[in-house]
């Protein structure tokens, strides 16, 4: 069982890891980074709303008790997670950025000890810890550092929401269907980015023409259709499904190998090479995630005892 949560945790870090590839093809076209959210989150919740519709319509149900839930995992786990992302790099470096917000198992496993009251095993802190050391030496955080307090607030409000998008993952009851918590997220998100997104100013008429990047090339549709249905689509549901068996604090740390994912889909789509620092960092982030994978183990809550994959509060 555990095995399999792991590998649906792996399959939905690689998944989020061809969102930067695929979204450098639409750049090439002309779409601006905001754009490029926006195109994918209102493509990934158009295509799970019809699917939905017609085989699974009950899951597109909202309890009347959970409206409050279902506009916050839009506005947190969703538009905050990639609109604020696309805002940090605009005003950081983008391997900054990406070591901001994958300071989020941190922040999560500091959450579920003193707010849920659970203690994780110490290979969860470590783990979380070592995982984010691997991160700035795969992003050569050492590189392009310059000080920008908008900037860095941004990078901290985008770590929050994504330690949020694992804990709000992990922390509805049976009466949420996931897949209809996913569906009206992105709907959600793809509203609240309207007004900075500016769809309409996009250059509709890129899709019908090949982009390059180097020497590699793509349609721009295709590279579109692969951002919203694997990168989206299939990176939040299996992401989802992940952090349910495992916990919020074990899925934070795996979710990590996102960036190693995304070096490695570049190195083939895009030929940008795999230096020293990244395969060092990269061995560094996976020692992390088998660390904190471990703490599945042994969990338990400060005062009782609960069965693994169960927590005290929201």
């Amino acid at each position: 069982m555990k095995a399999v949560s792991l590998a649906i945790a792996v399959v939905s870090a690689f998944s989020f890891g061809f969102s930067g590839p695929m979204a450098r093809f639409l750049g090439e076209a002309g779409l601006s980074p905001l754009e490029s959210v926006w195109v994918r989150m209102a493509g990934a919740g158009l295509v799970m709303l019809l699917v939905l519709a017609i085989v699974r319509p009950r899951a597109l149900r909202v309890p009347r008790d959970r409206m409050l839930f279902f506009a916050a995992y839009a506005v947190i786990a969703v538009a905050g997670v990639q609109g604020l992302f696309f805002f940090v790099i605009t005003r950081l470096p983008v391997g900054v950025a990406l070591l901001f917000e994958y300071t989020s198992p941190v922040l999560v496993v500091v959450w579920v000890r003193l707010i849920r009251r659970v203690r994780l095993a110490a290979t969860a802190y470590l783990g979380a810890l070592v995982a984010v050391v691997g991160l700035a030496v795969v992003v050569e955080v050492w590189h392009g550092m310059r000080l920008d307090v908008i900037g860095v607030l941004a990078a901290l409000a985008s770590a929050a929401c994504s330690a949020g998008y694992f804990l709000m993952s992990d922390g509805f009851g049976d009466d949420i269907d996931p897949l209809g918590l996913i569906c009206w997220g992105m709907v959600g998100a793809a509203v609240i980015l309207l007004p900075i997104s500016r769809p309409w100013d996009i250059p509709w008429s890129a899709f019908a023409r090949t982009a390059a990047v180097g020497d590699h090339a793509l349609p721009v549709a295709g590279a579109a259709a692969w951002m919203v249905l694997v990168a989206t689509v299939a990176a939040y549901v299996t992401g989802v499904i992940a952090v349910r068996r495992l916990s919020a604090a074990v899925g934070a740390t795996v979710s990590s190998i996102e960036v190693i994912a995304g070096a490695l889909i570049a190195w083939v789509l895009l030929g940008e090479g795999l230096g020293t620092a990244q395969i060092i960092g990269g061995a560094v982030v996976l020692a992390g995630a088998m660390l904190a994978q471990s703490a599945t183990v042994r969990r338990s809550p400060v005062r009782d005892e609960l069965p693994l994959g169960q927590t005290i509060g929201s």
